[in-house]
């Protein structure tokens, strides 16, 4: 059986002392940018990977990140989030740290699993998801000190220019926005918008992208409401279409809405109807329905980034400052 490398062999391999090894793990920034370099491809030759429990016991940190695992609940656009657990979980490995995944109906739930996580040591940070406006969990973690990201922005507060904290998002208005673009020349000039009630956060962000891209274009069509659910939006669709409603095409504020629309559109034999999702779901894929790919997987990176700096293995969170406490990700239309 071979042997597992050990921080002597990379010191050795890499012609450094055993501290500059330690440095690069735990404490990237102290140590120049060539000397860090060398290790760290030492480190990828070798396959080393530092003792868990040992290191643990050294820096009393426990080399885990926290992140909500939200309820199954069905439906078709959870894919998103479980794509973003599972690349956090990989990109996390990759700098020698784990996930651990904890489960709250309500966030007043999650925040007392946070509060027994954190004064059991078990977590150095955690990564909360769908922020919304007046989220206490954020409020929370800051007086409790507890180095943390989101997954959606502060809504409500200038989440740029003086930023509550770290956070990481998808520009939903940048989606939005393409979509609406290929609609207009794919389609027509009369592009409805299918989304959810107004105070989401992330919903108003989507039709905000819709909105001013037919504003600059001089146009304006109808604005539809519903809530998350297939059947309701095949309704309202269908209501509108049997009203006599003038459009080319229905940019959606999610694939489910985008289905409803599309089975809508088809059972009044509007064929050539346009629709365009948000999230490009496996489900959309095997309709053929065009939808803006969220790219979780760059989401995730921006997280670690933001929490561990871009080659960190341990939590070191830069500060809330104005202009460096976000990464903001464009999604990819995806069309079909």
């Amino acid at each position: 059986m071979t042997k597992a490398p050990t921080v002597d062999d990379v010191a050795r391999a890499a012609g450094v002392s055993r501290q500059t090894v330690s440095n690069v793990l735990n404490a990237p920034d102290i140590v120049r940018a060539a000397t860090r370099e060398r290790v760290q491809a030492v480190i990828d030759d070798l396959g080393y990977r530092p003792h868990t429990a040992a290191r643990q016991l050294r820096t009393r940190r426990s080399s885990t990140i926290g992140v909500h695992l939200d309820p199954y609940a069905g439906g078709i656009s959870g894919v998103v989030l479980d794509r973003f657990v599972h690349a956090l979980t990989e990109r996390a490995s990759e700098r020698g740290m784990r996930m651990l995944l904890y489960a709250a109906r309500t966030p007043e739930e999650e925040i007392a699993r946070m509060g027994e996580l954190l004064d059991g040591g078990e977590i150095d940070a955690t990564i909360v998801t769908g922020t919304f406006h007046g989220d206490p969990r954020t409020g929370w973690l800051t007086a409790r000190a507890l180095p943390f990201v989101s997954f959606g922005r502060p809504w409500g507060e200038d989440d740029v220019a003086a930023p509550a904290h770290l956070w990481v998002d998808v520009d939903g208005a940048a989606g939005t926005a393409a979509s609406t673009r290929h609609a207009l020349g794919a389609a027509g000039p009369r592009i409805a918008f299918l989304g959810w009630p107004a105070g989401s956060g992330t919903g108003d962000e989507r039709e905000r992208g819709w909105r001013e891209t037919m504003t600059a274009h001089g146009l304006a069509a109808p604005r539809w409401t519903v809530e998350e659910h297939v059947p309701a939006a095949r309704a309202v669709v269908a209501d509108a279409l049997a009203a006599g409603a003038e459009v080319d095409a229905i940019v959606c504020a999610s694939d489910s809405l985008a289905i409803g629309a599309h089975l809508a559109a088809v059972a009044a034999d509007r064929h050539d109807l346009l629709v365009v999702g948000f999230d490009n779901t496996p489900a959309v894929e095997a309709l053929g329905i065009s939808s803006v790919e969220q790219l979780p997987e760059k989401v995730a990176a921006g997280a670690l980034d933001l929490l561990m700096g871009p080659t960190g293995s341990v939590v070191a969170p830069r500060p809330a400052a104005s202009g460096s406490a976000h990464v903001l990700v464009e999604p990819r239309l995806i069309v079909r």
